[in-house]
């Protein structure tokens, strides 16, 4: 009776005894067969120690892509602007020259980051009882100021050149020469002129805010589309601006593409959705038949031409914006 009674009484201490025993065991034979270790032991500790690595990893992984993507957009900044950017982390390099291979895809941020301070301008301006022509023109004056009139240089290049020789070999000298001529001027006065008023429309049908905003979308397609153009053109000169700091890839140009999305975001919020589509479409097919026309005038695209895609392609986002609100 004594012991029947007592197994049975340490029924649940000798189960657990075999339980630890078994356990003992277990992990022995699987340390003597290689299938347990200390790197691959498999307990809690071990897991959670892996997602805390994992986690880490993660966060670390995006800190360094954000980290890049504000390098780059520094690069472009400094390219097309004259603002005195310092260095901006780790990742940027301002001694450096640039390279569009890779920085091409944060064109569109640097736009808005270059036409800031003029959009902020025009906005405050607009408050005023100011004139919309004379707030467009003093934020047309400050932007110019801002680029150091880089794109304009390049359409008044262009139009010299197509429209001035009659060979590739003599459209590309004229491109090159300093100089402007009658055709030069002629298509700088237009596209000036012509920004200054759309610009004014803008002051006047949307508030200043959201005139600002719609201006700022234009910077950002606008050289969205230079980039486009540029990947997809072939190089007029192999020892040209397009060609040495590097061609942007099709992975830069999707990439640019993909960031102008958000950059449009207040654009589609203020204006009707065929406005904003129209809008883009102008804005498409003036980049498209621009960088057609290069191609046939001198056998590809340039740094002078891709300046006049963004001046064309900015007008066309604002005229086809305006044509449909």
């Amino acid at each position: 009776m004594f012991f029947p009674v007592c197994l049975k009484v340490n029924e649940p201490i000798l189960g657990a005894v075999r339980r630890l025993i078994y356990n003992d065991a277990l992990k022995k034979l699987k340390h003597r067969t290689g299938l347990m270790n200390p790197e691959t032991d498999q307990t809690s500790n071990s897991r959670e120690n892996r997602g805390s690595n994992d986690t880490k990893n993660r966060s670390n992984g995006l800190t360094g892509a954000f980290s890049r993507l504000a390098a780059d957009t520094a690069a472009c900044v400094r390219f097309f602007s004259r603002l005195p950017l310092p260095q901006v982390n780790s990742a940027d390099d301002p001694s450096s020259p640039p390279d569009f291979s890779r920085i091409a895809r944060a064109a569109p941020l640097a736009g808005v980051a270059v036409a800031l301070p003029a959009a902020g301008l025009g906005m405050f301006l607009a408050y005023t009882h100011l004139p919309g022509l004379v707030v467009a023109t003093i934020a047309i004056a400050l932007l110019c100021a801002t680029t150091g009139a880089l794109h304009e240089d390049g359409m008044s290049d262009v139009a010299d050149g197509f429209f001035g020789g009659t060979t590739r070999e003599r459209r590309l000298d004229i491109m090159k020469d300093s100089r402007i001529g009658a055709f030069g001027a002629l298509a700088l006065v237009l596209t000036v002129v012509l920004r200054i008023f759309l610009l004014a429309s803008l002051w006047q049908k949307f508030s200043p805010a959201d005139a600002a905003l719609l201006f700022l979308a234009s910077e950002a397609i606008s050289r969205t589309m230079l980039v486009w153009q540029w990947y997809e053109r072939p190089l007029a000169r192999l020892d040209g601006l397009a060609a040495r700091y590097g061609k942007p890839g099709g992975e830069s140009a999707l990439q640019a593409v993909f960031l102008t999305i958000p950059l449009l975001i207040p654009a589609a919020l203020i204006l009707t959705v065929p406005a904003l589509l129209v809008g883009v479409l102008v804005a498409a097919a003036a980049a498209f038949g621009t960088g057609r026309l290069s191609v046939q005038k001198i056998g590809g695209v340039t740094g002078d031409v891709l300046g006049a895609i963004q001046q064309i392609c900015g007008l066309g986002f604002l005229t086809g914006m305006l044509m449909v609100h």
